[in-house]
């Protein structure tokens, strides 16, 4: 776990009120982010129960390469380079938690805001489009690995045509 910003750690949810809001870095990291993605994010804060930040959102071609070469990404032609993705992070006692179990209600809440708003977005940690989606988030990874999927990404998610 890494520490994030002090007013994650500040943020009601620390009383236990399950009122979350994005913080200022996490704000930030969604400029240059589609505003259909942004508004999904900002509805799934109000939705989860389980704090999150907004841990990256538009790439530059460099920092893909960077990610790319330490095997975080597979791809060179990410849709965070369009500003069409963005990694969201479980916030588990003011801290970045990388355990997946903390990515289900992340994408529970992601896919419930994705179809309130009428948006198309797959989750990395499935690779399926999650508007409308029946089941729960382990049963879609659940599939996605009996499938023959490997690359788990939970904190991603990006728009789909």
């Amino acid at each position: 776990m890494v520490d994030v910003d002090k007013d994650i750690a500040s943020s009601p949810a620390a009383k236990n009120d399950k009122l979350f809001f994005l913080g200022e870095r996490s704000l930030k990291n969604l400029q240059g982010v589609n505003p259909n993605l942004v508004k999904v994010v900002k509805r799934a804060i109000e939705l989860t129960d389980t704090d999150f930040a907004v841990i990256e959102g538009l790439r530059t071609k460099a920092r893909q390469a960077e990610l790319v070469k330490k095997g975080a990404s597979k791809t060179m032609n990410s849709k965070h380079l369009t500003g069409h993705a963005v990694d969201i992070a479980p916030v588990v006692d003011g801290k970045i938690s990388w355990d997946f179990n903390h990515y289900y209600p992340l994408a529970k809440a992601m896919a419930k805001a994705a179809t309130e708003l009428g948006v198309k977005v797959r989750w990395g940690g499935a690779w399926t489009n999650i508007m409308g989606k029946s089941g729960t988030p382990q049963d879609w990874v659940k599939a996605y690995r009996a499938g023959g999927g490997r690359f788990l990404d939970g904190p991603h998610f990006e728009l789909t045509s």
